[in-house]
């Protein structure tokens, strides 16, 4: 009975010692939680700030390009422009919509806010006004980097397409 005794008294101490006593440790943890940025502020003019280049209205760059003068008749000219609507639907449907922004720019509206001059230099030579003309530049920024393809159109066929614009 002793060395039942002393066995029991054993048992307890080793339970006492093994549960009792215990200090739950603090787990180190990783947080997600990360720290806001610090931001530099500029200043920019409240034009520029709202108004992106495809809304822009510019009616004095004629752009880089073939065309440096051209004259629009008051009267659109109903064949020209139907034959223009062929080859937008043709060539330039994969990038741009008529009257919302895709791709490209929409060209509805597009002779309220550019040179006649400048719409077709931008048709005839995309990649030269995207080198040189500093509004192409911007347009080509605020399209993702999307440069308009050229078409390799003539000079009858860009300003048919420019007749059509005249009819959205």
């Amino acid at each position: 009975m002793r060395t039942s005794l002393k066995l029991m008294t054993l048992l307890f101490a080793i339970a006492l010692i093994g549960c009792g006593g215990k200090e739950e440790k603090k787990k180190e943890t990783f947080s997600y939680d990360k720290k806001a940025p610090k931001t530099e502020t500029t200043t920019t003019t409240p034009k520029e700030a709202v108004v992106p280049p495809s809304k822009r209205v510019d009616l004095t760059s004629k752009g880089v390009g073939p065309i440096t003068s051209l004259t629009l008749d008051a009267n659109i000219d109903q064949a020209m422009a139907d034959k223009g609507a062929d080859i937008y639907q043709k060539m330039c449907t994969a990038c741009h919509r008529v009257d919302k922004k895709f791709i490209g720019p929409a060209p509805t509206g597009i002779l309220e806010r550019r040179t006649p001059e400048w719409v077709m230099n931008m048709i005839l030579n995309p990649v030269q006004m995207v080198k040189e003309d500093p509004l192409s530049k911007e347009l080509l920024m605020e399209f993702n980097g999307s440069p308009m393809a050229n078409q390799n159109l003539t000079e009858e066929e860009a300003r048919a397409v420019l007749e059509y614009f005249r009819t959205l």
